[in-house]
């Protein structure tokens, strides 16, 4: 695996090109990483400059031997960012790229006809925005606000919808890929009747997709005004989630100091005791919207198989079935 030292490395075999000659000539990898990032991938993700171009090959030589039909795209920059997911581990990434196939065609209602117009009445409620300032770390703050939806306008499938394009397009970014991103989860106004909506199926789903179905790193997830609820839901949820997850969840209450620990009052709107004016989320919508031809792009080249996929691609979040399990129970408790 590309993870250990240098000798112990595999590169692609000589007659791997040879073998790919079936494949369309691929998009020509531009490292746009500044210095100290890619000094921060090397020391973080185990990226060797030297070796990136190498490392995406053997990936590519694993997915055309093991999964011929896994319908990915295959470029550099697409692949890389399953390499830099998992530290540059050769196994890993293949199952996070088979994982994030396997997500996609699972659940029709979220990624057919996935694109940015069609979420636009979610874009416009404020559910989910990017905050227009990074963090100290070079991270995105991803806010979701679920009290700015109104259940009767549409399922929550839409929200699920909007969350995903905004991380499909936070993932362009090598920086992105490189830093990761937080999120910051503002539960203030939500009810039991809505947080009824979030039930076992949608919470199989979202833990698969976010912890072994999607190529990004969560450094964070700061929950703010949550409800007693939700700590007894997360309470459930926790153990089925990796440790290195788990560790990452920081519930603040309504005490914005504590929230100031993780998120510094400089980058956050005044809604949440920053100083950086009122919350704006006509800037990321726009942006979203604007890259409509980039995601059709994008997508077209995700063929989706029609005929079943092999044992080893459905193989997500073990634990999935146990977290649908107990919060069945815990729903029908209270």
């Amino acid at each position: 695996m590309s993870g250990d030292s240098d000798c112990t490395r595999t590169s692609p075999s000589a007659g791997s090109l040879s073998d790919n000659e079936f494949l369309p000539d691929q998009p020509k990898y531009v490292c746009s990483l500044s210095p100290d990032l890619i000094t921060k991938a090397r020391e973080e993700l185990q990226e060797k400059p030297e070796w990136r171009l190498r490392d995406v090959q053997a990936l590519r030589d694993m997915v055309c031997k093991d999964y011929p039909s896994l319908g990915t795209c295959l470029d550099d920059a697409f692949l890389l960012r399953f390499l830099r997911a998992r530290k540059f581990d050769y196994d890993r990434a293949l199952q996070l790229l088979v994982n994030y196939h396997t997500c996609r065609r699972s659940w029709p209602e979220v990624f057919n006809n996935l694109k940015p117009s069609a979420i636009k009445p979610v874009l416009e409620s404020g559910f989910v925005t990017v905050l227009p300032c990074l963090d100290p770390e070079g991270r995105h703050i991803v806010c979701i606000r679920p009290d700015r939806w109104t259940p009767s306008n549409y399922p929550i499938t839409e929200n699920i919808r909007a969350i995903y394009l905004t991380l499909e397009k936070l993932i362009q970014s090598e920086e992105t890929q490189v830093n990761g991103i937080v999120i910051l989860a503002d539960y203030k106004g939500v009810s039991l009747s809505k947080a009824s909506h979030f039930g076992p199926f949608v919470a199989k789903k979202v833990i698969g997709i976010l912890q072994d179905g999607f190529p990004i790193r969560i450094k964070a997830v700061n929950i703010i005004n949550e409800p007693r609820i939700f700590k007894g839901i997360f309470a459930i949820i926790k153990p089925f989630l990796k440790e290195k997850i788990a560790n990452r969840f920081f519930l603040h209450g309504c005490d914005l100091n504590s929230l100031h620990q993780n998120i510094p009052p400089v980058i956050l709107p005044e809604e949440y005791g920053g100083t950086s004016g009122k919350l704006d989320i006509s800037a990321w919508n726009e942006l979203l919207l604007a890259s409509e031809e980039d995601f059709l792009h994008d997508f077209s080249q995700l063929v989706l198989p029609c005929d079943s996929s092999p044992q080893d691609m459905l193989r997500t979040v073990s634990s999935s079935d146990q977290v649908m399990r107990l919060l069945s129970d815990y729903n029908s408790k209270y």
